[in-house]
Formats: structure tokens, sequence, C-alpha cells
């Protein structure tokens, strides 16, 4: 199928940066789906792709060994990874927990190259049993104690968390300061009193684990917390904006693009009739959406991701991005299914397994009633 372009500019440098990870996911890792689907593990062989490719450090400033790269240059790799799978996604990460926004020198110089160099993955630990949607019930608590901070409380739908080396944890140094009161703290998971409680079974991502983490007395230094004491909340909510562009929007356009071109092909190739299915209105007219709203998708995130590199507040706009493209994401892995009809439904063909992951898109990192929360009290003042 022809591929539509778009009016963005893509540097020389960052096409040449694209067709490699295409040329990575699509000629190397496309191999490993099958393997990690039955396995819900992501093998050794793709963690020393990943690694040696660069892609961890995609974000992280180049003086500490990383690419350096802008949203929208990050959106666009992110997108080719995508194309595989949403595990691939996390498990390259690249965004460094913020340490290379916030970071302390000392803590940038500590972590920073190792991330880039793929020797830590990172997770993001907000959510916990009472506060999901609501993430100022927080109730992990950090009680200081002269240099350090002694985390206790329960973590959970940490993603990527029992093979995290760095975790991002937020808690409450003081609870009755409400969202003022949440720290946001680097964690590493070497710590004494840190522990993965369980893994989660689900019905999609495998390969990447959905973990709980405890903590319990865990010390954590004081020089690990992420910006300033009392401002792990907005902190949270300016990661989840920018995650909301990339790891939702970006990875969702990729999905919904295999997803489009897996269909096109089976409807070139599949008979009824006496003739390919494609021809029929009811299979060609729902092509024919599909394939409109990828590209209004891509467009949207690219926008957006552009706003971001130009330091412009993105808070409405990502929360349109996320709602959009998670469910752009979801429709056209349903119309798969249907385009391949029973096929569409066997583990063999493959578009299940992003059928079952388009759903989680519209559950993470927000539900989509969250975004339109957001964007109607945005847009209502």
């Amino acid at each position: 199928m022809p591929e539509l372009e778009t009016a963005f500019e893509i540097p020389t440098e960052l096409a040449d940066l694209r067709s490699q990870v295409r040329g990575l996911v699509r000629d190397k890792l496309v191999h490993f789906e099958k393997e990690i689907e039955e396995t819900d593990a992501m093998p050794d062989e793709v963690r020393r792709l990943v690694k040696e490719s660069g892609l961890p450090g995609l974000q992280v400033p180049v003086e500490y060994g990383g690419m350096g790269l802008g949203m929208f240059a990050a959106c666009v790799l992110t997108e080719e990874l995508g194309w595989s799978s949403q595990a691939l996604v996390r498990l390259v990460g690249g965004d460094a927990l913020g340490i290379g926004i916030w970071g302390a020198d000392a803590m940038r110089q500590k972590y920073l190259r190792r991330i880039a160099a793929g020797e830590l993955v990172t997770a993001f630990a907000l959510t916990e049993s009472e506060a999901g949607s609501d993430a100022t019930a927080i109730r992990c608590r950090a009680t200081r104690k002269g240099d350090v901070f002694v985390l206790d409380g329960e973590k959970i739908m940490v993603t990527a968390g029992d093979i995290a080396g760095l975790v991002l944890v937020f808690a409450a140094t003081d609870p009755s300061a409400g969202p003022g009161g949440i720290t946001a703290f680097i964690v590493e998971s070497a710590y004494e009193g840190f522990e993965i409680a369980r893994c989660e079974p689900k019905m999609g991502l495998r390969g990447i684990h959905t973990a709980s983490i405890r903590l319990d007395g865990c010390e954590v230094p004081a020089e690990n917390v992420l910006g300033t004491e009392g401002q792990g909340f907005v902190l949270a909510m300016q990661l989840l904006d920018l995650g909301r562009i990339r790891y939702n929007g970006a990875a969702s356009v990729g999905n919904a693009q295999r997803l489009l071109e897996m269909s096109v092909s089976y409807a070139k190739e599949r008979k009824a009739f006496g003739t390919a299915i494609g021809n029929f209105e009811g299979v060609g007219f729902m092509l024919a959406r599909m394939a409109t709203e990828v590209h209004a998708a891509r467009l949207m995130v690219y926008d957006v991701a552009k706003k971001v590199d130009s330091l412009k507040p993105v808070t409405l706009e990502s929360a349109m991005v996320k709602l959009f493209t998670t469910e752009v994401a979801d429709r056209t892995a349903d119309a798969a299914v249907q385009v391949h009809g029973g096929q569409g439904y066997l583990k063999d063909m493959g578009v299940e397994r992003f059928y079952r992951d388009a759903r989680l898109g519209r559950i993470w990192d927000g539900t989509s009633e969250i975004q339109q929360l957001i964007i109607s009290r945005m847009l209502l003042g």
C-alpha cells in the first residue's frame, strides 16, 4: 500500500535514523513476536539488539551519552517501534524518568549514562490500589530521617517494574498537604526494602510485565529526590503529559499502521465469490476509514510533539492525543479482525494480539474518561 506522507518536515538525519530503526524492527525484531507472545518474556537477543541500537538513550541529553532527541523526533521513531508492539516501546523507554529535566547534576551523572547505554531499564510508579485516576489519594509514605527518606507502601500497575533498575516512586512526605505533599523519588531496585510483590497476569502486552512493588522501610538517599520536596504531583502530571504524546500517541499510531497494512494485504489476497474481498465496499470502506483515522492520528501526534519542542504548554493537546489515538488504535484493531474474518480470531494470524493490546490504550496513563474530563475542564475554564 502507498505510504502516506505528511507536510511535516523530516530532516535528513532523522529520516536516516528512522530508516535504521525501521530496518531493526521489520528485519530483525519482528521475528521474535511469536516467541514473545507465547512465552510472555522478552528474549535476551531482543534486549541485546535494543541495547546496541542506542534507543534507550533516545531522549537522554547528548552530554550523557544519549541521542538528545526532541519530542517530534522521538515520536517519529516510537511509531516505528509501535509497529511491532507496545511491549517493545516500553522496553526501549528512552525518556529517563525526567532526570534530564529535573534531576540535579549529581543525579544526572550517576544515572543518565547507564540509562542511555541500556544498562538500566526504568519504570514509573504512581498508581496504588486506592490511587488510580485520583493520584492525590496516594498512601505510600516517605518519612525524612536525617539524610535519607524511608518509604513504606505498595505501588501497583508498574509497567516493566520487575526488570527496572530505576523506579520513579511518588510518595506522600506531607499527607496533610494534599497534592503539595507528594514527592518524587528515584529508587534503585537494589535498595533494601524494595521488593517485587507480584506480576499480574493480563490479557495482552505480553513480554513486558505489570508488577506490584512493595516498599518496606526502603531507605532512599535525600539526593534521590527528583525536583524538590512537595513537587512530585506536578512532576507526575508533566511526565504524563509527555508520555501521552509518545508512549500512547506515537505508539498507537504505529500499532494502527501495522494493522492497516495487514488488513490491506489480506483484502488483496483473500478471495470470495471470485474476487478479492477488498473489492467489496463493505471491506473497502472499512479500509478507507482505517487509513483516514491513522493519518489523522499521526498528524495530531506530530503537531503536539512540535509544540513540546517549542516549549509550549500541551496539557490540553496531550489529553486530546491520548484520547484520540488510543481510540483510533482500538477501532482499527476491531476493524482489522473484522476484515480478516474468522482468520482474524486465530492466534497464528497475529491480528488478535493487537486487538488485545489496543484495549489497554484506553485505560493506562489515564483512562479515556479522564482525558475527556481534562479536556472539558480546560475548555470550560
